[in-house]
């Protein structure tokens, strides 16, 4: 029987380099070994890197916890099939990896990723079943879309003209590296004078943005695009704490004039939780200021990080 994270001998892990300059502090695993992240390598020969042929999935830690670890490694496990990957490990297998990954780097607050690359070809073929899928896990330092004081005074957004990759052409399930839509409409906002962006879908709504999902709260209630969205594990959960306290939560088609005339709004991602929305295009959301219903759900959203039904602890060596 499989020992518990908690019961087992932590995998030694060797030092040789480490630059502290160029690497994030933490801890990688790759090829059946855990080293420093400044050891973690990719053979510009896989097809991960040439043709952004991967998928992943990542998973914060907040004061030693994992936060909704099953539903990313679901949603991880769920790529991996439909892309027709194979990995050496089963979901436990990857959860151990993960555990130990966080737990050898020290880190209380990280931010965890599991990924699965095509992998390369001894041949160079470009038939992908000829390549060998190459699984990878690291863990850093936690790190937010928003920082600190994004957070207290809301986030100003431009929404691009972009359109955001369609569904009929990759899978938004299938967490992935096609950002260069996402990239060119950060650019977009940078030159707008904006910090963050929003692409759009096919029909002209409002699709998410790097990384994230936005929702729009008018006359108390909440609205999510229904399309061309990755369902974040982030957005589910506003949905099941709207379910908790009896707020009306729907996702469907938003509109930029509907962001654009709402009350508040707030982002959601793994990467910095619920976050808020305070300008839009330069204008602003509500009166301007941090929301009353945004505040309130992100305070539950972090309260719910010791809930033991949506947390698992880290067990870090002695």
């Amino acid at each position: 029987m499989d020992q518990e994270p908690s019961e087992r001998p932590l995998p030694a892990l060797s030092f040789r380099h480490v630059d502290p300059h160029a690497y994030p502090q933490g801890v990688a695993f790759l090829d059946g070994q855990f080293v420093p992240m400044s050891e973690a390598k990719l053979s510009v020969l896989d097809y991960g890197f040439l043709h952004s042929d991967a998928t992943y999935d990542t998973v914060h830690v907040w004061e030693g916890r994992f936060f909704r670890l099953d539903l990313h490694l679901e949603r991880f496990f769920g790529g991996l099939e439909k892309l027709r990957m194979a990995i050496p490990f089963d979901r436990d297998g990857v959860r151990r990896i993960l555990h130990d990954c966080v737990a050898l780097s020290g880190h209380r607050a990280a931010y965890v990723e599991m990924l699965c690359t095509r992998g390369a070809s001894l041949t160079f073929s470009r038939d992908p079943r000829d390549a060998v899928n190459r699984f990878m896990a690291f863990s850093v330092p936690f790190g937010s879309v928003a920082d600190a004081e994004q957070m207290r005074r809301g986030l100003c957004v431009v929404i691009s003209d972009r359109v955001r990759i369609p569904p009929a052409s990759v899978d938004p399930a299938i967490k992935n590296y096609h950002w260069l839509d996402l990239v060119r409409g950060l650019y977009d906002a940078y030159d707008r004078g904006g910090e963050t962006a929003l692409l759009l879908d096919f029909d002209g709504n409002v699709a998410e943005g790097p990384g994230f999902n936005v929702f729009a709260v008018k006359d108390g209630r909440l609205a999510t695009p229904a399309a061309g969205v990755l369902a974040g594990i982030t957005r589910r959960t506003v949905f099941d704490l709207c379910r908790e306290t009896g707020l009306s939560c729907e996702a469907k088609a938003v509109s930029p004039a509907d962001l654009r005339q709402a009350d508040e709004v707030f982002i959601t991602s793994t990467a910095g939780g619920i976050m808020p929305v305070t300008t839009i295009d330069g204008a602003p959301v509500g009166d301007g200021t941090v929301g009353p219903l945004t505040t309130r759900l992100k305070d539950l959203y972090w309260q719910r990080h010791g809930d033991p039904l949506w947390s698992t602890p880290i067990h870090y060596p002695q």
